[in-house]
């Protein structure tokens, strides 16, 4: 097997792309004849640079239109079972990922991993003001939290609506019935804030994109052992399939990627490219051995 040090760039690119294609870790391992390890080093790597590649790439965004949303996930075990789990680890439970998403790029504008709480729907919203360039109209769901925040960040300075689904449970009580969701039965609009155009209060794209990230990372896929085991290796994740989705996946519709339909790239990156930032960011090893060259 080989290591990361030794590890060739070709199954570097490899590994990547297994990891947005929704392969686990333990599979990818085995197919790639690689350890565990190895895979889990370079996920942490691809997920530092991508977080630090979206920071700095995502910025003067000319949204006309956001939509926001919240996909559940849970880390190391669902929230009813951290208390009689053994050393869970700090962020076991439930786990959300906050997502705010151009309707009309499909760009991913900003996101967040955390608690389903007003704390980080702050962050998320702060983080998402900060990327725009021009007012905006904002759709999220019906969760408070939402309206706080959008408050707080815009001011009046925003046009903003909250879309609720009501749901309701249909006739059928056969046991497979509990693998599909209740069935929507109508929706509520509450205008917020400003004027909103009534034909684009919609949270369609995003809960669409969140389909997307549940079919390109295998720690969201439900009813299975693939969740992620620590927060930090999910966050990593989101923040390697985030790069993935905005500048090498091709949007089907668009043709191009969300980066390049939002004006912030002029061409499709590559998981080569991302395998040469994820090299130039590691640090080179140094001299071996205790002793050092004195200068003559």
């Amino acid at each position: 097997m080989f290591n990361m040090n030794q590890l060739p760039i070709a199954k570097r690119i490899q590994i990547l792309s297994m990891l947005c294609e929704g392969v686990s870790m333990r599979a990818i391992s085995r197919m790639v004849d690689v350890s565990i390890n190895t895979v889990t080093k370079l996920l942490v790597d691809a997920g530092q640079v991508c977080f630090a590649y979206h920071n700095e790439k995502v910025v003067g965004v000319k949204a006309k239109r956001v939509q926001c949303d919240e996909i559940w996930s849970f880390t190391y075990a669902k929230k009813k079972n951290v208390p009689m789990a053994k050393k869970a680890p700090v962020g076991a439970g439930d786990t959300w990922t906050w997502t705010a998403l151009d309707s009309d790029s499909k760009l991913l504008v900003s996101w967040l991993v955390g608690r389903r709480n007003a704390r980080h729907a702050n962050v998320l919203i702060d983080d998402l003001k900060s990327r725009l360039t021009h007012r905006v109209q904002i759709t999220t769901d019906g969760l408070r939290a939402y309206a706080d925040a959008i408050e707080g960040a815009f001011g009046a300075d925003v046009d903003y609506a909250m879309l609720v689904k009501l749901y309701g449970e249909t006739s059928d009580v056969t046991p497979e019935r509990k693998y599909s969701p209740s069935v929507c039965i109508g929706t509520r609009t509450y205008i917020i804030s400003g004027d909103p155009d009534a034909d684009h209060i919609s949270t369609s794209h995003v809960e669409r994109q969140n389909l997307t990230m549940r079919m390109h990372m295998r720690r969201f896929t439900r009813l299975t052992n693939g969740f992620s085991k620590k927060l930090e290796n999910h966050v990593w994740m989101v923040a390697l399939y985030t790069v993935f989705y905005n500048w090498i996946k091709i949007h089907k519709t668009l043709r191009v990627t969300p980066a390049m339909q939002a004006g912030l790239s002029n061409q499709i990156r590559t998981f080569e490219n991302l395998a040469e930032l994820i090299e130039a960011s590691t640090p080179k090893p140094g001299p071996r051995g205790p002793y050092t060259r004195n200068a003559a």
